[in-house]
């Protein structure tokens, strides 16, 4: 196995191109990874219950298990010369049982707390950044008392697992308690006040463990609590894309950050920036950057897990990265052969499932609201409208 550099740079040891990167998880962030990782000279390993996965089908080996088989998180980190991660819902103990034997520059601090709401907006609010007031919640006794606090609408979730809308109930008045979970079935959860925005909006950080660089803010859209549109760069005052960098910067200094994470943001009718989640991870608002930006979102990703300087993004051209979701499949390939400015992303799925991500297309614009509607006039995005 090709052996580290003693050279370090930040908190991360340099890699040298012939080394192996385990990658935990085959979905098509894990794809887009290996992609960068391989024009960068890095060998590619996945760890995937799905033979030939998204991301198998571009790196180097398998190991087929699920993701918390610790046997085999270890034969991957055996093999590997450093392990990342393409999802939050990784098991952070068998992380740590072999950071003796591979290197896991992202660590399992920065995992643990994206893995659970509450630690989440603690460690937000802690660095002095603003979220959507809340509560911990541990039962509907909790529930009423939260919500005299910080009153209707409000939503529940649960503190870990949940995404793109799932483990959420949105409650707008008493009525909707009857779709709250029994006592005896309720989970950690956290019941966030709303936030009236103009927009939701999501910015990219990434480092190397010590130097940190940002990409643009960008507006997003969403359609059944699924991205639907990312809009590059949003348009806003100076004063909202200076404080999204810098809350970014901020963040990833907490981190002491290797690696890409995203941060989704809303934008308020009075520019104030919040703090909704964080990924630990490249993003799918992040996809337009790679052909929109110098650098995108998974180079810097792998840049800074191997220790490599990481140069500040800039953006080459305004950009519309749409999804396609399962049921957008045959429309959108009907129409390839028309649209020569689409940059048309498969990520390779077996299976076309309704609202499942099977891809995306990226068009590099002078005018992006012309664009948009250029897009949704295709009609193959109709059933989202």
């Amino acid at each position: 196995m090709p052996s580290l550099s003693e050279e370090t740079h930040g908190a991360v040891s340099r890699l040298m191109p012939g080394s192996t990167i385990g990658i935990v998880g085959g979905g098509q962030l894990g794809r887009m990874m290996a992609l960068s990782a391989k024009y960068m000279g890095f060998r590619i390993g996945v760890l995937d219950p799905t033979p030939d996965c998204p991301t198998a089908q571009v790196g180097d080996f398998q190991i087929v298990a699920d993701y918390d088989d610790k046997a085999a998180i270890r034969e991957l980190a055996e093999k590997s010369d450093v392990l990342t991660y393409e999802f939050e819902n990784v098991d952070a103990d068998a992380l740590d049982e072999v950071r003796g034997e591979v290197a896991v520059p992202q660590g399992t601090d920065l995992l643990r707390v994206t893995q659970n709401r509450i630690a989440e907006k603690t460690f937000i609010n802690r660095h002095g950044i603003e979220t959507a007031p809340w509560r911990a919640v541990n039962s509907r006794a909790d529930l009423v008392a939260a919500l005299g606090e910080l009153g209707y609408p409000a939503v529940l979730k649960t503190c870990e697992g949940g995404y793109d809308g799932h483990g959420q109930i949105v409650l707008h008045g008493e009525d909707d308690l009857a779709r709250v979970w029994p006592d005896d079935d309720f989970p950690p959860a956290i019941l966030e006040g709303f936030v009236d925005f103009a927009f939701e909006a999501s910015i990219l950080v990434s480092g190397d463990g010590e130097h940190y660089v940002t990409f643009p803010i960008v507006h997003n859209i969403h359609r059944n609590n699924i991205l639907h549109l990312t809009i590059a760069p949003a348009d806003v005052p100076a004063s909202v894309e200076a404080r999204a960098h810098e809350l970014a910067r901020t963040l990833a200094g907490g981190f002491e950050l290797a690696g890409t994470l995203a941060i989704e943001l809303f934008v308020t009718k009075d520019d104030r920036v919040i703090v909704n989640e964080l990924a630990p991870r490249p993003h799918n608002s992040g996809h337009y950057t790679i052909e929109a930006c110098s650098i995108d979102q998974f180079d810097a990703h792998i840049r800074g897990i191997a220790g490599w300087p990481i140069p500040q993004p800039k953006l080459l051209s305004p950009a519309v990265m749409v999804n396609v979701l399962g049921q957008h499949v045959a429309p959108t390939r009907a129409l390839i052969g028309e649209h020569p400015e689409w940059n048309v992303h498969d990520y390779g799925k077996a299976a076309v499932k309704h609202d499942r991500k099977m891809g995306h297309i990226t068009v590099l614009t002078d005018d992006t609201a012309a664009t948009v509607k250029a897009l949704e006039s295709t009609g193959c995005w109709d059933d989202l409208k």
